[in-house]
């Protein structure tokens, strides 16, 4: 079973941790004290017996140390690492045996990062007994707000893994590279830029779905062995396929609505049916959890069920069931759709058919849905940022372009179709890259081909966002044969709906492979929708 992590701070050593090893001589500062070499400085110096010799001891320790300090520099990953960890909202201490003078003078060296940058920092100076004991750590704990068990202490030295495991820590002992036996810790890392992936499972997660990586490593931990299950749980695949009686199948997918508040009950059926009918299922009925917070008063929650209602007659869908709530777990209305829908086998839509050579297509543009929720919840911003009102009342409006049945419903009429997937959570970067990931084979994507309207990236500018990491709905991807690929065109274009030709399927492991016009690009990821990431 998995050990529960939940890191909530992260306190770090400095010299041989954030600072690059060796830059002070620990062998010559003791030969000039006289302290044997297998005892400690600080123990030493403190252990004399009288007052004169302690103070000439110590001003030549913090000599000593003021002169590595100059030479100092930041060891590799340091800074990125702890900018890394205050964007998750991890908190970030720094616990030394120097003085706090040596670790300014040190710091100055480094180019992003200075005390300022933590929320507690321990030295010599402060009233705590140094590490190995457990003093410092408790300390700052206390100090972080945090107890010691959320608490990640890092550390290049036995004394930190020794004070962070009696203070009842979490330990992380850095080798720097170096193949001599680690002290006992709960985790060893090579390098500080291996921190973060070493702590992940107890970092705290950003808003939005779960990484796919890890959705991947959880759920094949799990086995799935009923036989009647046609297409189940993986990365990309959104829709679940049950074998009923006879040749036919059950579809079913579930999604929620967390970031728009305005015409939620709408975006609650679309974005489901959308899900469903990536299958090559016809969306039926619908089932809802409606959970809202405490002090909503009753004509809110009737206004979202005739919504939903509303949104299902206009769909052919019967809502049928579900469950209603005022609860203090929310701060605004979380809506969790799950859609059923039927087909038959020969009309299934998996993604496992995609094959080397097919065809990647794209519908309408990139963003549709993040620029109509921008549009309708930031009005205010987006008017202060320049945006003309004529254009946000355009965006505003694309929310009647959120539907991909339409274009789906042909897609799966047309023979030589292999896969299809609605773009979401995270933009058309994460819908490309789940596709892959669900199909088996990379995809080659021509970033210029990308479909993004005026408006969007005029919104896009406003707010700093990037419109290909935008949540997306009403965008469809679609794989098809190569000789399908004309015909699916003009069936698509005939209804009205603008479709291109992005790219095409790889005889290569999953990922994506970004093109334009000037040669290979960097292909774009997203940790978090964005937005998600305004809303945060």
């Amino acid at each position: 079973m998995m050990k529960h992590l939940h890191i909530r701070a992260v306190l770090f050593d400095f010299d041989g941790t954030l600072s690059r090893p060796g830059s002070l001589d620990f062998e010559r500062i003791k030969k000039k004290l006289g302290c044997p070499l297998d005892r400690p400085v600080l123990e030493f110096i403190q252990a004399l017996p009288d007052a004169d010799e302690r103070s000439r001891a110590l001003a030549h320790l913090d000599a000593f140390e003021h002169a590595g300090a100059e030479g100092s520099l930041a060891n590799a990953g340091a800074e990125e690492t702890v900018r890394r960890l205050k964007r998750r909202n991890v908190r970030v201490g720094l616990i030394t045996r120097n003085s706090l003078a040596s670790i300014q003078t040190a710091l100055r060296n480094f180019d992003h990062l200075s005390t300022s940058d933590f929320d507690v920092v321990l030295t010599r100076d402060d009233p705590v007994t140094p590490k190995p004991d457990p003093g410092g750590v408790l300390l700052a704990a206390e100090a972080l707000g945090v107890y010691p068990g959320e608490l990640a202490v890092v550390g290049d030295f036995v004394f930190d893994v020794q004070a962070g495991e009696r203070a009842g820590a979490v330990t992380v002992f850095l080798t720097n590279g170096r193949e001599a036996e680690p002290p006992r810790a709960d985790l060893v890392i090579r390098h500080l830029s291996d921190l973060e992936n070493a702590l992940r499972m107890g970092l705290p997660l950003s808003a939005g779905k779960l990484p796919g990586d890890l959705l991947a490593r959880f759920l094949g931990d799990l086995r799935f062995e009923d036989p009647s299950v046609a297409v189940g749980p993986g990365t990309g695949e959104d829709t679940a396929v049950v074998r009923t009686e006879g040749s036919g199948l059950l579809a079913a997918t579930s999604d929620p609505i967390t970031f728009a508040s305005e015409a939620a009950g709408f975006y609650a059926v679309v974005v489901n049916a959308n899900d469903l009918a990536t299958s090559g299922a016809l969306p039926r009925w619908f089932i809802t959890t409606l959970l809202f917070p405490v002090g909503t008063p009753p004509s809110q929650v009737y206004r979202v069920m005739e919504d939903l209602a509303s949104q299902c007659g206009r769909l052919g869908i019967s809502p049928c069931g579900g469950h209603t709530e005022i609860t203090p777990a929310v701060n605004r209305p979380v809506i969790v759709g799950t859609m059923l829908g039927t087909l038959r086998s020969r009309s299934l839509v998996d993604k496992k058919s995609v094959r080397p050579g097919d065809v990647l297509l794209m519908t309408k543009s990139a963003g549709l849905e993040g620029t109509a929720i921008a549009a309708r919840e930031l009005r205010d911003r987006l008017r202060r940022g320049g945006v003309p009102d004529a254009t946000i009342e355009r965006c505003a409006g694309l929310l009647s372009q959120l539907s991909v049945l339409e274009e789906a419903g042909e897609a799966a009429s047309v023979e030589g179709t292999t896969a299809m997937h609605d773009v979401t959570e995270g933009g058309v970067a994460t819908a490309l890259a789940e596709l892959s990931e669900a199909g088996g084979y990379g995809l080659r994507v021509s970033l210029d081909a990308l479909p993004i309207l005026e408006e969007t990236r005029e919104v896009c500018r406003c707010l700093e966002i990037d419109p290909l990491g935008l949540i997306g709905s009403g965008s469809l991807l679609v794989c098809c044969r190569a000789e399908a690929a004309d015909p699916l065109l003009e069936a698509i274009h005939a209804r009205g709906i603008p479709v291109r030709r992005i790219g095409e399927v790889l005889d290569r492991v999953p990922g994506v492979e970004a093109v334009g016009t000037d040669g290979p690009r960097d292909f774009p990821s997203f940790e978090v929708d964005e937005i998600a990431r305004l809303f945060e």
